[in-house]
C-alpha cells in the first residue's frame, strides 16, 4: 500500500469509531463493513468492561470518541505532511503496550503502520479485546494490511526495532533485553498542574477532567498540584464536586477507603471531600483518589524545578504560564502530534 491508502484506511477506521460514544452506539449505514463489524465491536466493548473493572462504558466511550476525532483524513494528512516518507525500508517493529487506559497503545500501532512497517504487538492482559478487533477492521478496509499486523502473547522474536511502555522497573528490563535494537523505552511519568490562585471556577472545573478521567490511571492525568504558599483549597474542592459520583464506582471507592485509612493511621495531614484526598507530598505519582501538592515560593523557582524534573513529567497544565503548558482540561485529548515523553515516534520509525 502507498501512504495515501494507509491514510484513507485509518480515516475510515475513525469513521467506524465515531459510531461508539458515551451517549450510546448508533449504527450508520454509510460506514463501510458495518454489517460485519458493528455488532462484533459492541461485544468486544462488553468483554473489555467485564475483563477490567476500570474500563467502564464511560471510559471506553471517551477513548473511542477521542480517537474518532483524531482519525480524520485532514488530521492525519496534516500529521504526515511534516515528515519525509520516501525510500522507506519496511521493518518489523515490536510494540509492547501498557494496559492502564483503553487503547493506550493505539498511537504506536498507528504510527508503525502509517510509516509502512509491520507491527508485532504484545498487549497488556488488562487491555486485550479492543485493538485486535480494530486491526481486523483495518484489514477488511485495506487488505494490504493483511500480513502487516501480528499479535502475540509469547516471547518477542524476529523483529528489527521496539517501542516499549512500562514502569521504571520494567524499563530497566527492557533496556537490557533490547539493548541491541533501535528502541523507544518509556518509563513512569505523571502530569502536574500549576495554580496561582487566580484561576476561574470554570478553569478549575476543566482541571477536574485532567484529574479524574480514567480514574487518574493515565500518565497524562494530573496527579500533583503546585500551589503558592497558603493556597486556599476551597475553590479547588468546589470545582471538583461535579465528579463526586465517581465514589460510587467500586474499584475507585475501595482505593479511596484504603488510602484514607493508611493516611489516618499514619497521622498524615490531608484535606478530603468524600471522594478525593489532597496531601502535601514531594512525589509526583499519587495513589488513586489522592492528589499531591507542593508549595512554591516563586514561579521562576518553580519553572526551574519543572525543567530539572522534566524526565518525570508528561504534561504541565496552567493558565498560560508557559507556552509549553497545556490549558486546563486538555491533557486527555491529545492530538496525533502529541508524542508520549516528547519523543517523536514518527521520526524514530522513519530512520530505523
Amino acid at each position: 500500500m502507498n501512504l495515501e491508502e494507509r491514510i484513507n484506511a485509518f480515516a475510515t477506521l475513525g469513521t467506524f469509531l465515531g459510531q461508539f460514544s458515551r451517549e450510546g452506539y448508533i449504527k450508520k449505514d454509510s460506514v463501510p463493513h458495518n454489517e460485519l463489524f458493528f455488532d462484533g465491536f459492541k461485544h468486544q466493548i462488553k468483554l473489555a468492561k467485564e475483563h477490567n473493572g476500570w474500563f467502564t462504558e464511560e471510559q471506553i466511550g471517551f477513548a473511542l470518541e477521542n480517537w474518532s476525532k483524531a482519525l480524520t483524513y485532514n488530521n492525519i494528512k496534516q500529521f504526515v505532511d511534516t515528515y519525509h516518507f520516501k525510500d522507506i525500508n519496511p521493518k518489523k517493529v515490536a510494540v509492547i503496550m501498557a494496559g492502564n487506559i483503553p487503547l493506550v497503545g493505539f498511537h504506536d500501532f498507528f504510527c508503525v503502520l502509517l510509516v509502512g512497517h509491520k507491527v508485532l504487538v504484545k498487549q497488556s492482559s488488562n487491555d486485550k479485546h479492543l485493538l485486535p478487533y480494530l486491526a481486523k477492521y483495518l484489514e477488511q478496509v485495506a487488505p494490504g494490511f493483511k500480513g502487516q499486523i501480528e499479535f502475540t502473547e509469547e516471547k518477542l522474536r524476529d523483529f528489527d526495532a521496539v517501542i516499549a511502555t512500562g514502569s521504571d522497573n520494567t524499563a530497566r528490563y527492557f533496556e537490557y533485553y533490547f539493548k541491541g535494537k533501535p528502541s523507544i523505552i518509556r518509563k513512569n511519568r505523571n502530569s502536574v498542574a500549576v495554580l496561582t490562585g487566580n484561576e476561574t471556577d470554570a478553569e478549575l472545573e476543566r482541571l477536574s477532567h485532567d484529574i479524574f478521567r480514567y480514574y487518574g490511571l493515565g500518565c497524562r492525568n494530573v496527579s500533583k498540584l503546585f500551589v503558592p504558599k497558603n493556597y486556599d483549597f476551597d475553590s479547588f474542592f468546589k470545582a471538583m464536586y461535579a465528579w463526586h459520583p465517581i465514589i460510587n464506582e467500586t474499584k475507585y471507592a475501595n482505593n479511596y477507603d484504603y488510602n484514607k485509612a493508611v493516611y489516618l493511621m499514619s497521622k498524615f495531614d490531608m484535606l478530603e471531600n468524600g471522594f478525593l484526598m489532597v496531601k502535601e507530598d514531594s512525589s509526583y505519582a499519587s495513589p488513586i483518589a489522592t492528589i499531591f501538592y507542593e508549595q512554591y515560593e516563586t514561579l521562576e523557582a518553580l519553572q526551574h524545578k519543572l525543567e530539572t524534573d522534566a524526565e518525570n513529567i508528561q504534561c504541565v497544565v496552567s493558565k498560560g504560564l508557559n507556552k509549553s503548558h497545556l490549558a486546563f482540561g486538555e491533557t486527555q485529548q491529545p492530538q496525533l502530534w502529541d508524542f508520549a515523553d516528547g519523543v517523536d515516534t514518527m521520526d524514530f520509525l522513519l530512520k530505523i
